[in-house]
């Protein structure tokens, strides 16, 4: 088989060599996305801007599904790989793809139909906003389809060692996302529907290249038509490792979706805002999430080859990386805080609420780094609803502190953002507990 081992040499090398194209790849997602944003608000409105900043959560409660359940296949391929067996890893491949392409299709009809219900009954948006969200949230799901596409095929190619290969697909992706966003929302003046349609367009782009490049570079992925086909203990092995990574990640989604539902009650300004320190927030997150996908990788490697002394040690090394590589990313955002703000044509009242909330994310978003790389660890054991169960107590902890403080005189409005300290406490505390208990080493390879 061709591909990349990470179960020789110094740990460090190999997840930092792993991570740089994973981080990349997220960083140039979130430009794209970022950029969406600045040409939106520039070139439409600030009430297009609040519409496009408004699905964010509902989009990733969906892609939620996807991101999860491909993890859940290439944490099985990985530990088969790292086990040297090309037959399962081909098995579970094509039952991954099969599997992940159809539930794409029953999810994009799903949220077609329930868009209304979702915006007006439950996120709240304003009344003055509600159509051009909707009309921006239908568009953007007739491509969810390919985004499960693109992430199983990511994820297989991540579970052989390739990380660089999806970095290239994402620069792709990119760029016809920036230029057809400027063709169609700063030339065209199509306003929120550009931006939707421009969205499209790169997320077929990147799919097509990526299942392109899989078939193309590695022979054991060159599958006949029909061996796509339903495999139940294939695609069981997927659920049981990716469905808590699918719940973890919904239970964020809908979490934010109550925040943001908090914060559309102080008005569409505090929409607008929301919307750019949520966009802020995730690029300080880049390293602990990267690093916690390189860690599921490194660990589902490295314990299909029995060997857990390099998964501690590489456990502790990541988190080393995630602490210093947060800390120079939230100092750069404080420092230049006024001027980030400064690229999304805001207005005064909605400056008001943005500049706090991007410095206050700058410094409690440190916490993430001590803990999320390890949500890695345990997935790669194969104990991928422990992260679920931390998401849970986190996300909770945030929902109910903005609840009930979100009109007191002690934080009042404020909370919609420092919420966070509460509930990463929380999390950082049980993770590490977690991990101190030893209880993860209980190793649960296939």
């Amino acid at each position: 088989m061709q591909g990349k081992s990470m179960t020789e040499g110094a740990p460090w090398k190999h997840i930092i060599k792993f991570c740089f194209p994973v981080l990349l790849g997220s960083l140039l997602q979130q430009l794209y996305s970022t950029v969406d944003t600045i040409i939106v608000g520039n070139f439409s409105s600030e009430e297009a801007l609040s519409a496009v900043g408004t699905t964010d959560t509902v989009t990733f409660f969906f892609l939620s599904i996807a991101i999860g359940l491909s993890a859940g296949s290439g944490v099985v391929i990985a530990q088969y790989y790292g086990a040297k067996n090309e037959k399962e890893v081909r098995r579970n491949a094509s039952a991954g793809i099969f599997f992940l392409m159809i539930l794409g299709l029953v999810v994009t009809v799903i949220a077609e139909l329930l868009s209304t219900v979702i915006f007006k009954d439950v996120v709240k948006v304003p009344a003055e906003i509600l159509d051009l969200t909707l009309v921006y949230f239908r568009l953007y799901m007739i491509g969810m389809v390919f985004q499960f596409g693109y992430n199983i095929f990511s994820s297989i190619l991540r579970a052989v060692g390739d990380s660089v290969a999806t970095l290239i697909f994402l620069v792709i992706s990119s760029v016809i996302n920036i230029v057809l966003d400027l063709l169609f929302v700063a030339g065209f003046h199509w306003g929120v529907v550009g931006a939707a349609v421009a969205t499209v367009i790169s997320q077929v782009c990147s799919f097509v290249a990526a299942y392109y490049y899989m078939i193309k570079r590695y022979s054991v992925f060159k599958f006949k038509m029909n061996e796509y086909r339903w495999d139940g203990q294939a695609v069981k092995r997927a659920v049981v490792i990716g469905m808590p990574i699918s719940i973890q990640l919904i239970i964020v989604s809908v979490g934010l979706t109550f925040i943001s539902r908090a914060a559309n009650e102080f008005g569409k300004s505090m929409t607008a805002s929301f919307t750019v320190g949520g966009r802020i927030e995730r690029y300080i997150n880049l390293p602990c999430n990267s690093l916690q996908t390189t860690l599921a990788t490194y660990t589902g490697q490295n314990i299909g080859a029995g060997k857990l002394d390099r998964v501690k040690k590489g456990a502790k090394q990541s988190i080393l990386i995630s602490v210093l590589s947060t800390i120079v990313i939230s100092t750069l955002i404080w420092a230049f805080s006024g001027t980030i703000a400064s690229w999304f044509s805001l207005s005064e009242d909605a400056l008001v609420y943005c500049l706090p909330h991007i410095r206050t994310v700058a410094i409690i978003n440190f916490v993430l780094s001590l803990y999320i790389p390890l949500f890695g660890l345990y997935q790669g054991m194969g104990h991928s609803f422990f992260p679920t169960i931390v998401a849970t107590c986190a996300l909770g902890v945030r929902v109910i502190v903005v609840y009930l403080l979100r009109y007191s005189p002690f934080l009042g409005h404020t909370i919609i953002w420092w919420n966070g300290l509460f509930g990463f406490g929380v999390g950082c505390t049980i993770t590490w507990f977690f991990y101190f208990s030893g209880l993860w080493k209980k190793k649960k390879a296939l």
